[in-house]
């Protein structure tokens, strides 16, 4: 989430009925052969929203997971007046500590790229997660990352930056939508259906998905009585991401 975000979240967007066919009839995501899970968010929030029953699913199978957050997501609330952007970023630091508590990960590795800047920063990026990769990965190893078309500037540098640093290395990229659920419909040209997989999510895993969407007070609680400090994260997007599947592109 950055200032003046592409993608007008206060309005209703595509309803959730419209997608859950389509979600069901793509074909399942197999992890068998998975050695290490390196999940790469552009904001800190996305990482839960977009992968946290992948997640969760992974760790009850004593899969390694590496979470990086490439910003601290401090323009979230661009014309708040009650909160500094350092403060944003601080609490919201905090708040996804606390998400991988819940989902049994270390805290993520920040990058600390300017929120909103990602695309000036992109080899930055790309070599920083390049440095990564050669750490974590291996053999087995995948890099889920967010689309490179979800509609926002930060989600796409972020996944172009993370195919670029796979390119050439045996981790294999994943990547999952965000935004792209309230924007798109399933007959959206530029949605790539026939690389969609979806993953069927346990009921233990869903329920440690919630609570680590639940960490996120700044994104889905009033932070003040102030327009201005409205949640970027309202019920009617947090529903999108509550759900028994998550979706990917391979």
């Amino acid at each position: 989430m950055v200032a003046e975000p592409l993608i007008d979240l206060a309005a209703r967007g595509t309803p959730e009925r419209v997608w859950n066919p389509w979600r069901h009839s793509r074909p399942e995501l197999s992890l068998t052969g998975w050695r290490h899970l390196i999940v790469v968010a552009p904001h800190p929030d996305d990482e839960v929203l977009g992968v946290g029953g992948l997640v969760a699913l992974a760790r009850a199978n004593d899969l390694p997971v590496t979470v990086v957050s490439v910003t601290d997501g401090e323009a979230s609330h661009p014309g708040s007046r009650s909160h500094s952007p350092a403060r944003i970023a601080e609490l919201r630091v905090q708040e996804s500590r606390r998400a991988a508590r819940e989902l049994d990960v270390s805290a993520p590795i920040r990058l600390g790229i300017t929120d909103g800047k990602v695309a000036d920063n992109e080899a930055e990026v790309t070599e920083a997660l390049g440095d990564i990769l050669a750490h974590c990965g291996h053999t087995g190893a995948w890099c889920a990352t967010s689309w490179r078309r979800d509609g926002h500037p930060d989600h796409e540098a972020t996944g172009r930056a993370a195919a670029a640093a796979c390119a050439g290395t045996a981790t294999r990229l994943l990547e999952f939508p965000v935004w792209m659920w309230h924007w798109a419909t399933p007959e959206h040209p530029v949605v790539p259906s026939s690389r969609a997989r979806t993953l069927s999510l346990p009921r233990p895993a869903v329920d440690a998905k919630v609570r680590a969407i639940a960490q996120f007070h700044s994104q889905i609680l009033p932070m003040s009585a102030d327009p201005a400090d409205r949640p970027i994260l309202p019920p009617h997007v947090i529903d999108r991401f509550t759900g028994t599947t998550e979706t990917f592109f391979v």
